[in-house]
């Protein structure tokens, strides 16, 4: 009887194109599949928390990684290239670094918001995710803590903003381009910018790494990692 629903629930996630296929090459265990497939994607993207997002909250996390290094808005650039012009670049380099400290800063509040998401995927989840595109579990995430993560990330940004002085700054920039002849003058709010920035980071890296763990067998660092995702190679 185990094993006969086991072959169902093959039946199930593979679909009858390859069910014989992964059957043939699957051992019956006393660990259901769909809690090995939801154990697996669970693993899977806390590693990626562990080894990608952490990497966001050091020194210059976000300055140093050009794929989330934070630039000025579209509106601000010809701020930038103005006080480039007169002599200034120094400072808009300074007010660039402290858009990207804001933005380690507050994704240290990232990890236990992503840790109550990944505990919470059903097997239901787990089995559309496991099987679909090679960012689904970054877009799973994205689906169910984008909100969150905003609440927690925007006070952090705003009061990392205050702490390293990056008001002062800014008002300074903000002041000269604004005191430069025949310039649309500008006022802009860098904490919502800041804030979905650090986001777009977060779910970056995390991508980077489940996209590792899908195409680079090396990645899959354990036995439950190397039996979930060979299921996904097989489709």
């Amino acid at each position: 009887m185990k094993k006969i629903i086991f072959i169902l629930l093959v039946f199930l996630l593979s679909g009858c194109a390859d069910f014989i296929k992964i059957a043939s090459n699957l051992p019956v265990t006393n660990t259901s599949t769909s809690i090995d497939i939801a154990g697996g994607l669970k693993e899977a993207l806390k590693k990626g928390i562990s080894l990608q997002v952490s990497k966001l909250t050091a020194t210059d996390g976000f300055l140093n990684n050009p794929l989330v290094k934070i630039q000025l808005p579209e509106e601000l650039k010809v701020v930038e290239q103005a006080l480039r012009n007169i002599g200034l670049g120094s400072l808009a380099d300074k007010g660039i670094k402290m858009l990207n400290t804001a933005a380690s800063d507050a994704v240290k509040e990232a990890t236990p918001i992503f840790v109550d998401a990944v505990t919470n995927i059903s097997f239901s989840d787990a089995k559309t995710i496991l099987m679909g595109s090679q960012d689904a579990a970054t877009q799973y995430l994205k689906r169910t803590t984008t909100s969150s993560l905003y609440a927690k990330f925007f006070p952090v940004v705003k009061n990392s903003f205050s702490k390293v002085g990056a008001d002062a700054v800014w008002k300074e920039i903000i002041t000269k381009y604004n005191s430069i002849p025949l310039v649309t003058k500008l006022n802009p709010d860098l904490n919502d910018y800041v804030t979905n920035k650090a986001l777009d980071g977060v779910y970056k890296m995390i991508a980077v790494e489940e996209k590792n763990i899908r195409t680079n067998i090396n990645a899959r660092t354990s036995s439950l990692l190397q039996k979930v995702f060979a299921l996904q190679d097989k489709k």
